[in-house]
C-alpha cells in the first residue's frame, strides 16, 4: 500500500488544518492516486479502512464545516462560493454562487434544493464513487448549501440504475438525523432541514433539471421552456429551486473549510478547483483522475494518468465531456483567443479553453479512441443511445434522432448510399437549435462533428452504387403513391 498525504485542507480557516493536512492517507492496493492527482472530493474513496459510516465520517473531521457554515450569515457562505469560483460539474459549467443567487430578493415561497445524482451521461462515472463509498460529505455539502440558499426540503435525484447508492444514502440519512445534522434544530441553531432520496425511472432525459423537477412532481419528464421557467424562480412546485450536482454539493463543504481565496488558487483562474476526469475507451490505465482544473493537459490524461494508449496503436479522435460532446479529431490544430495554435495533445483540460475548441468540458467524461475504432460503428452507437431516450416532447427531437439513428443502421450494415451522409447531417442540422431543452444539442452535436471532421471516412463505408436511389422504403411518401 502506498501513503498519499492529503492536499484538500488548507488556510487557516480551517479548524482541522495540522491533523488533516500531516495525516497520511492509505489506499487500497491498486487504487492508489497517482502523483498528479489532487484528491479533495475523492479523498475517501477506495481509501484503505474507510467505510460510509457517520462514525468513520465524524473521526475524519466530517460535519465540522456545517457547524461553521451554521454560523455564519447566509449571504457570507453564498459570497465564498462565489469567491472560490466553482463552476457546475454536471455538465454546464455555470457558477455555482451566482446560480444561488439568482433566487428573488421578494421571494415569500419555500425554497427547494435538488441533488442532481441522476448521473446518465455515457462516458461519466464519477458521482455513483461518492454516493457508494463518502455520502456524508454529500450530504454535509447539501446541508450548508440549504441553509445558504434558505432551503429547509431537499431531494436527491438518483437515477434507477444506482439501487445501492439509495440504499447507502438513506442510511446515512438517518445516521446525520440520529446525531442532530438533520432534522429539527440541527446543532441547537434553529435551523431545520430535511433531505429525501428520490428513485427516477432511468431516464437520461430526467438530467435535465427541469426535467427532473417534472419527474420529482410525479409527472412525464417533459423539461419546462426557459424562460419563463427557470427553477431558481419557477422550480419544484412553482418555488424557488436550486439545482446542482452531486461533485458541485461536496465542493461546497471545501470551500468553507479553506475559505473562497484559498480555493481559488486551485486550477487557473476562471477554472478553479479540482474536477473529477472519468477516462474510459482505448488507453491502458481507464478510470478516475482528480486533478486541479486546467493544470493537466488532455495528453496528460492519456499518457501519464492513464499509462498511454494501448500497445501498436495510434489516437484518432476524444470525446472530451462525455458523449453529446462534438468529437476531436487527433490531427486538428485550434487557435485561441491569445493567438496560440495548439494540438489536441496539448489542450488544458478545463471549460474555457475546451470552448475555445469547438467543444466542451462537459461531465468531466472523457472518451479515448484509437485507430482501431470506425466512425461509422460509433456514430451508431450514440445515435441509438439518443434515439432511446428522447423524451419525444419536440418533434425535432423525436422524429430527427430516429431518423439519425436509422440512416447510421444503413451506413454500419453497408447499405447506406453516399448521398445519406448529407442526409444525416441535414437532420442533426434540423434539430439543434429547434428544441425546447438541450436534449436537441446533446444528440444532434455528435453527428455533427462526427461528419465534419470524418465525413470521408463515412461516405467510404457508404455503397457509390447506390448514389440517387431510395433504399429504404420509409423514406417514400405513401400518401404520393411513390414507392422505394
Amino acid at each position: 500500500m502506498k501513503f498519499f498525504t492529503n492536499g484538500a485542507c488548507r488556510g487557516s480557516r480551517c479548524p482541522h488544518l495540522s491533523a488533516m493536512s500531516s495525516d497520511a492517507v492509505q489506499y487500497l492496493p491498486g487504487k492508489e492516486p497517482h502523483a498528479r492527482e489532487r484528491r479533495l472530493i475523492f479523498r475517501n474513496v477506495d481509501r484503505a479502512g474507510y467505510d460510509p459510516s457517520i462514525d468513520c465520517y465524524l473521526k475524519d473531521g466530517g460535519y465540522e464545516q456545517l457547524k461553521v457554515a451554521l454560523k455564519m450569515e447566509k449571504t457570507a457562505i453564498i459570497n465564498e462560493v462565489k469567491t472560490a469560483g466553482l463552476r457546475g460539474r454536471g455538465g454546464a459549467g455555470f457558477p455555482t454562487g451566482v446560480k444561488w443567487g439568482f433566487i428573488p430578493p421578494t421571494n415569500t415561497k419555500p425554497v427547494y434544493l435538488i441533488c442532481n445524482a441522476d448521473e446518465s451521461e455515457p462516458g461519466t462515472f464519477k458521482d455513483r464513487y461518492i454516493m457508494h463509498q463518502d455520502p456524508h460529505q454529500l450530504i454535509e455539502g447539501m446541508t450548508i448549501a440549504c441553509f445558504a440558499v434558505g432551503a429547509k426540503l431537499a431531494y436527491i435525484y438518483v437515477r434507477e440504475e444506482f439501487p445501492e447508492a439509495a440504499i447507502i444514502l438513506e442510511k446515512a440519512i438517518a445516521e446525520a438525523h440520529s446525531k442532530g445534522f438533520l432534522g429539527k434544530d440541527i446543532q441547537g441553531t434553529g435551523f431545520d432541514c430535511e433531505i429525501y432520496v428520490h428513485r427516477g425511472a432511468g431516464a437520461y432525459i430526467c438530467g435535465e433539471e427541469t426535467g427532473l423537477i417534472e419527474s420529482l412532481e410525479g409527472k412525464r419528464p417533459y423539461p419546462r421552456i426557459k424562460p419563463p421557467y427557470f427553477p431558481a424562480a419557477l422550480g419544484l412546485y412553482m418555488c424557488p429551486t436550486i439545482v446542482n450536482n452531486v461533485e458541485s454539493l461536496c465542493h461546497v463543504k471545501h470551500i468553507i473549510q479553506m475559505g473562497g481565496a484559498e480555493y481559488a488558487k486551485m486550477g487557473t483562474p476562471n477554472n478553479t478547483g479540482t474536477r473529477i476526469l472519468c477516462v474510459s475507451g482505448d488507453v491502458q490505465k481507464p478510470g478516475y483522475y482528480e486533478v486541479e482544473v486546467g493544470k493537466v493537459t488532455m495528453g496528460e490524461v492519456i499518457d501519464v494518468l492513464c499509462g498511454g494508449l494501448k500497445p501498436g496503436r495510434k489516437l484518432k479522435a476524444i470525446i472530451p465531456g462525455g458523449s453529446s460532446a462534438k468529437v476531436l479529431r487527433a490531427d486538428e490544430t485550434f487557435k485561441l483567443k491569445d493567438g496560440r495554435e495548439i494540438g489536441i495533445m496539448d489542450i488544458p483540460m478545463d471549460f474555457d479553453t475546451m470552448a475555445a475548441c469547438g467543444t466542451m468540458a462537459g461531465s468531466g467524461g472523457v472518451i479515448i479512441m484509437d485507430d482501431s475504432r470506425s466512425m461509422s460503428w460509433v456514430i451508431n452507437n450514440l445515435n441509438n443511445f439518443y434515439a432511446h431516450e428522447s423524451c419525444g416532447q419536440c418533434t425535432p427531437c423525436r422524429e430527427g434522432s430516429l431518423w439519425m439513428k436509422k440512416i447510421s443502421d444503413r451506413i454500419v450494415a453497408g447499405k447506406a448510399s453516399p448521398d445519406d451522409i448529407d442526409t444525416l447531417e441535414t437532420v442533426a442540422n434540423q434539430i439543434e437549435g429547434k428544441t425546447i431543452c438541450a436534449f436537441g444539442e446533446a444528440c444532434s452535436w455528435p453527428t455533427q462533428s462526427f461528419i465534419k471532421k470524418f465525413r470521408d471516412e463515412l461516405k467510404g463505408d457508404c455503397k457509390p452504387e447506390l448514389t440517387g436511389r431510395v433504399v429504404n422504403g420509409e423514406t417514400t411518401v405513401a400518401a404520393a403513391g411513390l414507392t422505394a
